[in-house]
C-alpha cells in the first residue's frame, strides 16, 4: 500500500470573454498525511452574489480540510467526512443570504475530488465535473445534477439533443439554496491517474476530444490549465472558466 501520495497540482479561473464578474472558484490542497482536496464551484445568482457563494464554499472546505488533523481511514470515514463539509458550506451560504437581503438566492455548484492514497472520494452538487485520465482515455467520474442530464438518464432524450435543449442550463442541485442539501458522494479505487476539475465554462466551450489531448500531453500542470483556459477562450469564452489539474508522481 502507498504510504504516501506525492504529484502536482495547479488550478486557475478566468472570467472568459463575455461575463463582466468571475462567478468561479478553484483550488487544490494538500496536508502532512499526502491527502489531497480539488475543489471546483460555479457560483450562481448575479454579481456580488454567486462569487461570494463560491467563496464561501471554497473557504468551508479549505478550513475543514486544515482543521482535519487525522488520518481518513477508508472510504466511509471519507465520505462522511465531505459530505459533513460540504454540508457546512451549504448552511454558511444559505445563513449568509438568509442575514442580507442583498444575497437572498445565491448559491454554487460544487464539485469535490478527495484524493486518500488509493482510493477518491467525488462530492457533487450542480453541473461542474471530475475527470480521470484512465488508460490513456479521459472519462467523467462525476454525475451532471441538471434537467437535461435528469431527461437523458430516463430515456426522454438522445444524447445528441442534450447541447441544444432549452433547458440545458437548469440545475436540479446546488449548494446553498435551501438549508439543507443533498450530496452526491461516491468513491473509486486510485491509481495514481491524473484528474481533472472544471466548470461548465470550460466543457462547454472545449471538446471532449481536445480536452482529452491536452491531458495526455507531457506539459506541465500549470501549462494544461493555461492552455484549458486559452481554448475556451478562444472558442467563445461564453462564461467564466475554472480548472484544476491533478497529476501524481508514479
Amino acid at each position: 500500500m502507498k504510504k504516501y501520495l506525492s504529484g502536482n497540482f495547479a488550478f486557475n479561473t478566468h472570467v472568459g470573454r463575455v461575463r463582466l464578474t468571475n462567478e468561479d472558484r478553484s483550488i487544490a490542497l494538500t496536508n502532512s498525511k499526502g491527502d489531497v482536496l480539488l475543489l471546483v464551484c460555479d457560483g450562481m445568482g448575479g454579481q456580488s452574489k454567486g462569487d461570494l457563494a463560491s467563496t464561501i464554499a471554497v473557504q468551508t472546505l479549505q478550513d475543514e480540510f486544515e482543521k482535519h488533523k487525522g488520518s481518513f481511514l477508508n472510504k466511509l470515514f471519507a465520505k462522511i467526512w465531505l459530505k459533513n463539509a460540504i454540508k457546512k458550506a451549504n448552511s454558511a451560504i444559505f445563513d449568509e443570504s438568509a442575514r442580507n437581503e442583498e444575497y437572498h438566492g445565491m448559491g454554487t455548484t460544487i464539485t469535490a475530488v478527495l484524493i486518500v492514497k488509493t482510493f477518491i472520494v467525488i462530492g457533487q452538487a450542480g453541473d461542474s465535473r471530475a475527470y480521470i485520465l484512465k488508460d490513456n482515455k479521459l472519462v467523467q467520474i462525476s454525475e451532471d445534477q441538471t434537467y437535461v442530464a435528469y431527461l437523458y438518464r430516463t430515456g426522454q432524450i438522445k444524447k445528441e439533443e442534450m447541447a441544444t435543449h432549452s433547458k440545458r442550463h437548469v440545475l436540479m442541485n446546488a449548494v446553498g439554496i435551501y438549508p439543507s442539501l443533498n450530496v452526491d458522494i461516491t468513491s473509486l479505487n486510485y491509481n495514481n491517474e491524473a484528474i481533472l476539475l472544471c466548470s461548465d465554462g470550460l466543457y462547454n466551450n472545449v471538446s471532449h476530444n481536445d480536452i482529452e489531448n491536452i491531458m495526455k500531453n507531457t506539459d506541465s500542470v500549470n501549462h494544461k490549465v493555461n492552455q484549458l483556459i486559452q481554448i475556451s477562450n478562444a472558442n467563445g469564452g461564453s462564461d467564466n472558466i475554472a480548472v484544476v489539474v491533478w497529476e501524481a508522481n508514479n
